[in-house]
């Protein structure tokens, strides 16, 4: 049985938005439905700061993360 992937469609600018407002508790990487690493980064408060820098320079870059496909409107 062939492994299908699924893309889930996510608007950059709201996705941005939240991870320079809310970043630091990992709501970015919930909506972006990468739940675990979401986790780590609620408990560490986004890495000190660092992965919430790197993540926000990430997405506003439009950065190629696993199963999302950037939608604009």
């Amino acid at each position: 049985m062939a492994k299908t992937t699924c893309y889930e469609p996510t608007n950059w600018v709201i996705l941005l938005l939240t991870s320079i407002f809310l970043g630091m508790l990992g709501v970015d990487r919930f909506v972006m439905r990468h739940h675990w690493l979401g986790a780590a980064k609620l408990l560490t408060f986004g890495g000190i700061g660092v992965w919430w820098l790197i993540d926000i320079f990430l997405i506003s870059a439009k950065h190629h993360f696993k199963n999302l496909v950037w939608i604009h409107y």
